[in-house]
């Protein structure tokens, strides 16, 4: 029960931030790696990637 209540709430996060544009904790303490915002440009088209061939590798 534990393990579906965290994946449930993680979905709920992100629907959170495609919603208001923002990520991390709480305003001011983001909690997010300082990085360039090229680095999560390549990053984001990973994940892109990796869902794509996902999605490509399932039936029918």
């Amino acid at each position: 029960m534990s393990i579906e209540l965290h994946r449930h709430a993680g979905h709920a996060d992100v629907v959170r931030e495609l919603i208001d544009g923002a990520v991390g904790m709480q305003d001011g303490n983001t909690n997010m790696p300082a990085v360039e915002a090229s680095w999560w440009a390549g990053h984001h088209a990973r994940l892109e990637e990796i869902a794509a061939a996902a999605d490509r590798a399932l039936p029918g």
